[in-house]
């Protein structure tokens, strides 16, 4: 079925959630990259176990909370959390990420992010990476209070373009919202920035790319 709308995930897909810590590598030291991936791993466990608890916080407030315990973790100075917040808020896209979209919005697709950050996180992403105009919308999971990769999360494109969800074409790095999104009938895709292996839960993608430009290819 020909794709009507193209959905991306926002972070590790669109924006480099390593870059934060990458631009304070030079007071962190080598240890930087362990820190960012301890950061990023325990920022997502604390979403899937809070959806499991029912105990919802929004996802700015778990960034913090995964900070303090990463921080802890790697004896890192902690009068470095709030450059380390704020950097955050304006992760840098990967280099392809403009080019592709422009691209996308000439082929006329509903263009979207879907995404576990609050509101106000991914407007300001996309406005201070210039991608604002590019975006038909911004979905954030803070509509339904509970994390990817439950199916009311894959639900709020449909409901919005009335369309099923093998009409979404959807991008993301991350194995575990690729097997969600995919489960839930999405044609999923997923971006193996990383030389990855996928996971065993049910669904494998029919296409995985290396970066975005790809997606170009496919559809």
């Amino acid at each position: 079925m020909k794709t009507k709308s193209v959905v991306f995930d926002a972070y590790g897909t669109l924006f480099d959630v390593n870059s934060a810590a990458e631009k304070c590598k030079d007071k962190i030291g080598d240890k930087w990259e362990g820190f960012a991936n301890f950061w990023r791993t325990t920022q997502l466990e604390y979403t899937w176990l809070r959806s499991l608890m029912k105990r919802h916080k929004d996802f700015w407030q778990i960034t913090e909370d995964s900070l303090d315990k990463s921080m802890k973790v790697f004896g890192i100075d902690m009068s470095m959390k709030n450059d380390l917040l704020n950097l955050y808020k304006v992760l840098s896209p990967y280099p392809e990420v403009k080019k592709v979209l422009e691209n996308l919005k000439k082929k006329n697709f509903k263009l979207a992010v879907l995404s576990n950050g609050t509101p106000a996180l991914l407007d300001r992403l996309v406005q201070s990476n210039n991608l604002k105009d590019l975006f038909d919308d911004i979905f954030s999971i803070e509509s339904v209070k509970v994390y990817k990769p439950d199916a009311k999360v894959y639900n709020l494109p449909l409901k919005k373009y009335k369309i099923k969800p093998q009409e979404v074409t959807f991008l993301s790095a991350n194995t575990w919202d690729v097997s969600g999104s995919g489960n839930y009938g999405y044609n999923s895709v997923w971006v193996n920035r990383n030389n990855g292996v996928f996971d065993n839960l049910d669904f494998k993608p029919k296409n995985e790319i290396n970066n975005l430009t790809q997606l170009l290819d496919l559809i």
